[in-house]
């Protein structure tokens, strides 16, 4: 039997990171594919976190749950995570892992990728199966101008995958799930690092994309500072994250830690309000799974206008201030 195996992130908070469930409605689409593949989680935590998760590992589908805990691994440290992380790859020996592509999937998969000797296809936005039965994973390449599909001729076959590419399932897939408790084998690992403290930035704070409701975001039409802090004032006047395309970006409007598209973050909020954005595939693809789609731009014929449940042709210089003032009383 095939086996699919994701990696299940605890974030700093003590939650399961939601790409996880995300990757586990995909990986059921690719076990059908693959004659019913057994999908697995891989659990790393410090003691007594498994069992907060049970019941959300249970609904999720998956076979089974490898589960390392230690107190040791209250935070994450790449030594100790990866070391664990490959000793039971080995042992399971499954041929596909599938990683988040966080911060932390993008520190941890390379390692274990590296340490098995095979392939890593990093930030993918799609995961297919193909006709030999092969892991076909598709991610930007050439900044974003061209979409490569990438086979992996080793095994396991690895991917990161961007958090938010793909949903999570609508409903609860119960199993009978099996749950195999690991004794981490840690103890003569060499630690370079020490966790001490974690500040987060009021940059982070202010902007927290991944989880956002709603998103504003500004692209080249808002043309220069005053534009963008217009497009702020909006923002906090709803309650709304801000976000910025490409074009914004490279005009230095906005930071690249709040780019949107092929080349920056994937969203899909319930509301995403684009300001001055043409429409450019590279955009589209980073927030066409929004809920809903508002559009202000003075182009009639811009391409985000496809996209979009609403359509507000007009200069946004104008149109924001109006609704700047009518939010605010």
């Amino acid at each position: 039997m095939s086996k699919i195996l994701l990696y299940a992130e605890v974030t700093k908070e003590n939650y399961l990171h939601t790409v996880l469930f995300e990757l586990a409605n995909k990986a059921q689409e690719l076990a059908k594919k693959l004659d019913n593949a057994e999908v697995s989680a891989l659990l790393i935590s410090k003691k007594g976190l498994c069992e907060l998760y049970k019941e959300a590992f249970i609904n999720s589908g998956f076979d089974k749950v490898y589960v390392a805990e230690d107190n040791r691994l209250t935070y994450y440290s790449t030594e100790l995570y990866s070391k664990i992380a490959i000793d039971i790859i080995k042992e399971v020996n499954p041929d596909i892992v599938l990683i988040g592509a966080t911060t932390q999937g993008r520190d941890l998969a390379p390692r274990i990728s590296s340490s098995l000797h095979t392939g890593l296809t990093a930030d993918c936005i799609e995961l297919d199966i193909n006709e030999k039965g092969q892991l076909a994973a598709t991610r930007p390449t050439f900044g974003g101008k061209l979409m490569a599909t990438i086979l992996c001729k080793t095994s396991p076959q690895m991917a990161t995958v961007r958090p938010k590419v793909f949903k999570p399932a609508s409903q609860n897939l119960v199993k009978n799930t099996e749950f195999v408790y690991v004794t981490p084998d840690i103890d003569n690992v060499n630690k370079k690092v020490e966790f001490i403290d974690f500040v987060k930035s009021l940059k982070t704070s202010v902007n927290e994309l991944d989880s956002a409701n709603i998103i504003v975001a500004g692209g080249k039409g808002l043309k220069n500072e005053a534009g963008f802090k217009l497009l702020k004032t909006f923002a906090d006047c709803i309650g709304a994250s801000v976000g910025a395309s490409r074009g914004a970006v490279d005009m230095g409007l906005a930071s690249t830690e709040i780019q949107i598209g092929q080349t920056g973050k994937t969203v899909s909020p319930k509301l995403y309000i684009a300001c001055g954005i043409s429409g450019a595939i590279q955009h589209i693809v980073g927030m066409s799974e929004s809920d809903k789609i508002i559009s202000i731009n003075n182009d009639p014929d811009a391409p985000i206008f496809e996209v979009s449940d609403y359509a507000l042709v007009g200069d946004a210089f104008e149109i924001l201030p109006a609704l700047i003032e009518k939010f605010k009383s």
